[in-house]
């Protein structure tokens, strides 16, 4: 991209957040075996941002790697203080603040600003791993226990006690700690 230019924008949905880091990560995809892989299409992902038109569309596959890379190690912190530290610094390297924009009938709406829309994907990715981290604790994000896979996964179900990325990655651990229990006792 390498334009300055101001870029006002929302926070990213969640699942675009993982989305991006599982699918575009570099350790993501050398934990399972998809380094080499090619990625799914740069407009595959771009449309889900909630990044304005012009920035989804000057997205390289560069741009994406590495702000995926970027934000894996909030997911794969040992604890709230790393966690909490590597945020803060994606946050104030983005230059990100906040605006208030006014819409018809009245009615204010919350968004976030960038000068360099180099940093915005980064900047929405953060505010949006602010919000949930705020909301629900660092004990609610993580990076997959299965072995060979470094997915990251928001733990959003009601007990809180997740700790796989996908559910074919949880049924792969129980059927491996059920073959192996098995293969001892026999």
């Amino acid at each position: 991209m390498a334009e300055c230019m101001t870029v006002t924008f929302t926070e990213i949905p969640l699942q675009a957040l993982t989305d991006l880091v599982n699918g575009w990560g570099t350790l993501p995809r050398e934990g399972d075996g998809r380094g080499d892989a090619p990625h799914r299409p740069v407009s595959d992902i771009a449309a889900h941002l909630g990044l304005p038109a012009p920035v989804s569309a000057a997205l390289t596959p560069e741009a994406l790697a590495h702000a995926a890379d970027r934000l894996h190690p909030v997911f794969s912190a040992p604890d709230a203080e790393a966690c909490a530290r590597h945020l803060t610094r994606l946050l104030a390297d983005s230059g990100v603040r906040p605006v208030v924009g006014a819409e018809d009938g009245g009615t204010l709406r919350a968004a976030w600003s960038v000068d360099d829309a180099d940093q915005a994907l980064v900047a929405t990715a953060s505010i949006a791993l602010r919000q949930y981290l705020a909301a629900h604790g660092f004990a609610r994000i993580g990076v997959c226990t299965a072995g060979n896979c470094a997915d990251v996964y928001l733990d959003q179900s009601p007990g809180g006690r997740r700790r796989f990325c996908s559910v074919t990655c949880q049924n792969r651990t129980r059927v491996a700690a059920f073959r192996s229990r098995r293969a001892g006792t026999g």
